[in-house]
């Protein structure tokens, strides 16, 4: 018969016979096991994933290169997106800017500024192969700041289906619109005023 304290020491147990560097049992949902409730075990397609991405990392004392790992774990589209973001600066790992051949360890935090948006990630897993958007979720702890809200705009000139041809008048004020839209993009009043 199982107690309850013996329940809850089993995770304890279980992870302290790991080195300090390894981290491929502690982390939840990496695959379902015996101690764990029915409802929190791992989709198998992810969990195969999971375990594939781990054959294909590296072995115990390589290191991955922080481009190579920024671009297996989604964050950039291109590994050279990730090279050049390492260049212009927009890379940090534990506050310190970083070249692209920087070797990036478990543990340590990942600030990437890309696309107007800043990432905050801290490693969890080591891979080099680019993998699919569930796996590479599991590889890192995000602690981004929540995206800015988008801006509802309309689009201009757009007309429901149906409605026909526009005349003359609906011309007219699809071309005020547009005009009022260039100068708003442009920052303030350009050109001559338009003639009526």
């Amino acid at each position: 018969m199982v107690s309850e304290d013996d329940i809850d020491r089993a995770p304890a147990d279980e992870t302290a016979g790991t080195p300090a560097g390894d981290t491929a049992g502690d982390t939840a949902g990496d695959t379902p096991s015996a101690d764990r409730p029915a409802g929190s075990a791992v989709d198998p397609k992810v969990a195969a994933a999971i375990a594939a991405a781990e054959a294909a990392g590296p072995a115990s004392g390589e290191t991955v290169r922080i481009d190579s790992w920024i671009w297996a774990v989604r964050l950039v589209k291109t590994r050279s997106a990730g090279a050049t973001a390492c260049r212009g600066g927009h890379v940090r790992v534990n506050g310190e800017r970083v070249k692209p051949a920087h070797s990036v360890r478990v543990g340590d935090e990942v600030r990437l500024r890309h696309e107007g948006r800043e990432r905050i990630v801290v490693v969890k897993r080591l891979i080099r192969k680019r993998v699919g958007a569930p796996v590479a979720a599991q590889c890192y702890v995000d602690n981004s700041p929540p995206p800015p809200p988008r801006e509802a705009v309309a689009p201009i000139g757009v007309r429901d289906r149906g409605t026909g041809r526009p005349t003359k008048r609906d011309r007219r004020e699809l071309e005020r619109l547009r005009d009022l839209e260039r100068l708003r993009d442009a920052g303030g009043l350009g050109g001559r005023p338009r003639e009526r």
